[in-house]
């Protein structure tokens, strides 16, 4: 986390800075313009009509096992942007990769010692993960009855798909192309079923789909370890890894979120590969992501700002836990009058670490929070 940022700069240095930053945020897009004209053009993300975007929400995991109290406490804490809870102390199928695995189409998965294997037709672990997400399924639709909005729902995107889960001969499917391909294709198919279920048993809802995405960081430099442990997989060219992430974000029709509570998020791949929001832990950010920040603001990205800690430990008053929010803003130029509407706040991360009465509390924390920024941008 950067250090403290000094909010009692004088007002010309602040202008001068701003304005420095702008314009030079306006030359890199320029010149990123003049570099792509011969490049595809993909169109901007569109939200669909409708309430989009409350001011909180949750990451996806939560403490226990018990799918309807859960549920319950999510729809009662996030009334304007409920998520469907994962709880992976449930055991294997119920934490995030097995949940995903139990959503794919033609790819099957088991559960080894050195973690999730792909196999050749779905055995018990598969099963079990199916069986727990249809148990989440209907714990949600009983407690969103008549909701209309926003309903996040959350599943690993394909590149930590493809460095978590391993081949028949124990290495990453990182390390096969045609694998990784293969996944991509399988979770796109598998995930506009899941959505399609979402809105089958909450008709009011705007299914928003987020990737998780805790390894792409790691991915992009080669630092994925093989097998042995001795070696890292080489690094996947930029432009598949955006391709790939472009066939799954076309599922949100302009509502997908991107994921990762790692440092150095890769803001601006993510915004090219259609996400329409990023979501990151804030106390991670240092003075090199603020520009992509400010840009990716500007061209009408959402941020999910990761501000209260996922674990057990004392939370600040609401209005301390977004003084870096704020701060952020003025050190960008960016408007106080597009704040509320442009970040949205979570967890640093999932809240499966934490005490039930704490993720209570941290959810809370959550949308007190965002009621003091939208009340006082400033």
């Amino acid at each position: 986390m950067s250090a403290p940022m000094d909010e009692s700069r004088s007002d010309s240095r602040h202008d001068s800075r701003n304005d420095s930053r702008t314009e030079s945020r306006n030359e890199r897009r320029n010149e990123s313009r003049d570099e792509s004209r011969d490049e595809p053009v993909t169109a901007a993300p569109t939200e669909p009509a409708g309430r989009l975007w409350g001011a909180a929400t949750g990451v996806g995991s939560m403490p226990g096992g018990d799918a309807r109290e859960t549920a319950k406490a999510v729809t009662g804490s996030f009334e304007d942007f409920p998520h469907l809870p994962e709880l992976p102390a449930r055991g294997p199928g119920a934490d995030m990769i097995g949940r995903t695995v139990g959503l794919l189409v033609e790819v099957y998965a088991r559960v080894e010692p050195s973690g999730w294997r792909i196999g050749d037709r779905p055995g018990r672990d598969t099963k079990r993960a199916r069986s727990w997400m249809g148990e989440d399924l209907d714990a949600l639709e009983e407690f969103t009855q008549g909701y209309q909005g926003p309903l996040k729902v959350q599943a690993v995107g394909p590149w930590t798909l493809a460095a978590s889960l391993e081949l028949r001969n124990g290495e990453s499917a990182l390390s096969d192309p045609g694998a990784c391909r293969d996944l991509t294709g399988s979770l796109v198919e598998g995930l506009g079923a899941h959505l399609a279920e979402v809105r089958r048993r909450v008709p009011g809802a705007v299914p928003v789909l987020q990737l998780d995405e805790p390894s792409l960081t790691a991915v992009l430099r080669g630092h994925v370890r093989t097998a042995s442990g001795y070696r890292t997989h080489r690094a996947v060219d930029r432009q598949i890894v955006e391709s790939a992430l472009r066939e799954v974000t076309a599922l949100g029709a302009g509502t997908a979120v991107v994921h990762s509570c790692a440092p150095d998020v890769p803001f601006a791949l993510l915004r090219r590969a259609g996400a329409a929001a990023v979501s990151f832990d804030f106390g991670l950010l240092t003075e090199r992501d603020e520009d992509t920040i400010g840009e990716a603001v500007e061209d009408g990205t959402k941020l999910l700002a990761g501000i209260v800690p996922g674990t057990d430990g004392p939370l600040s008053d609401p209005a301390g836990s977004v003084m870096g929010v704020r701060t952020l803003w003025r050190r960008l130029g960016l408007s106080p009058g597009i704040l509320a509407e442009s970040v949205v706040l979570t967890p640093s991360c999932g809240l499966a670490g934490a005490s039930p009465a704490y993720a209570r509390a941290a959810m809370a924390h959550c949308v007190r929070a965002a009621r003091s920024l939208a009340d006082n941008p400033e």
